[in-house]
């Protein structure tokens, strides 16, 4: 950030020194310190609250581009089934099937006589 050498860091200190003193220089450079380091850690978290925030925005449009290709997919689906006309699916109720073959019915109960006739004897 800021280009600083060790002699410019001595400069510094030599006109702290003359314009402080010695008494009060520690007491300076411990609250220039502090207020450094709290500096540094608002930063750090404003950089992390962006970092996050892009994440967070990069995230909502890859969603919303999902979104919207499932959404055409179901758009296709839908107009398929429309052109196919009102299609109701399967039956949702049980079918009987001794009504439509009654003969299958006959024959099986003829099959498991048969099988009782031979198991007992």
């Amino acid at each position: 950030m800021f280009d600083v050498g060790f002699f410019e860091l001595m400069v510094i200190g030599v006109i702290a020194l003359l314009v402080l003193g010695p008494e009060r220089l520690p007491t300076a450079a411990r609250t220039a310190g502090l207020w450094i380091g709290r500096i540094k850690r608002t930063i750090s978290s404003v950089q992390q609250d962006i970092s996050s925030q892009l994440e967070a925005e990069e995230l909502r449009r890859k969603m919303k581009a999902h979104e919207d290709s499932l959404n055409e997919g179901f758009d296709k689906v839908r107009k398929g089934a429309e052109s196919l006309g009102h299609y109701e699916g399967p039956s949702s109720r049980p079918t009987d099937t001794a009504s439509r073959h009654p003969s299958a019915v006959a024959e099986t109960s003829t099959a498991l006589s048969d099988h009782k006739d031979d198991s007992t004897s």
